[in-house]
C-alpha cells in the first residue's frame, strides 16, 4: 500500500490576486476553476510535480463559520501555509520582491539544513519556499 498527498488547500479572499500570484508569478497551471454558489475552487498544478494540486477556495468554503472571523484570521496569516521548493530560490525570490509581494524573510540558510525564504500570498498566507537542487 502506498499513500501519496493529492491535494491541499489554501484559503482566499480575492481570486484575480490569487490568480496573479500563484499562476502570473509562481507559474502554476490552472488545472479547474469552479464557482459554485458563491464558493470558488481554483485548482492549481505543475508540471513538475503533475500528481499534487494546489486548491485555492474561498475563505470559508472548508471551514463553515463565522466568514468575517475567518477573514480576519486569514488576513493575520494564520488559515494557510504551504512550504514550495525551486531550484532556484534567489531567482524566484529576486520577482516576487520585484513584484512587490509581502517578504517575510530573505533568503538564508537556516539551521535545520535548508535554504529558504518566506513571503505572504495576496490573502495573507504564509508562504515558505526552499531550495531544492534540481
Amino acid at each position: 500500500m502506498s499513500i501519496l498527498v493529492a491535494q491541499t488547500f489554501l484559503p482566499f479572499d480575492d481570486a484575480d490576486a490569487a490568480l496573479g500570484f500563484y499562476r502570473d508569478l509562481l507559474g502554476f497551471e490552472v488545472a479547474a476553476d469552479v464557482d459554485h454558489e458563491g464558493m470558488r475552487w481554483i485548482t492549481l498544478a505543475s508540471e513538475a510535480q503533475p500528481g499534487v494540486q494546489l486548491v485555492l477556495e474561498t475563505v470559508g468554503a472548508g471551514a463553515p463559520g463565522d466568514v468575517e472571523t475567518l477573514g480576519d484570521l486569514l488576513a493575520k496569516g494564520v488559515l494557510g501555509r504551504v512550504i514550495l521548493a525551486t531550484d532556484d530560490l534567489d531567482g524566484l525570490y529576486a520577482t516576487l520582491e520585484a513584484a512587490g509581494v509581502e517578504v517575510l524573510q530573505e533568503p538564508q540558510d537556516q539551521f535545520w539544513g535548508v535554504r529558504d525564504a518566506a513571503v505572504r500570498d495576496p490573502a495573507g498566507n504564509v508562504i515558505r519556499i526552499q531550495h531544492r537542487p534540481a
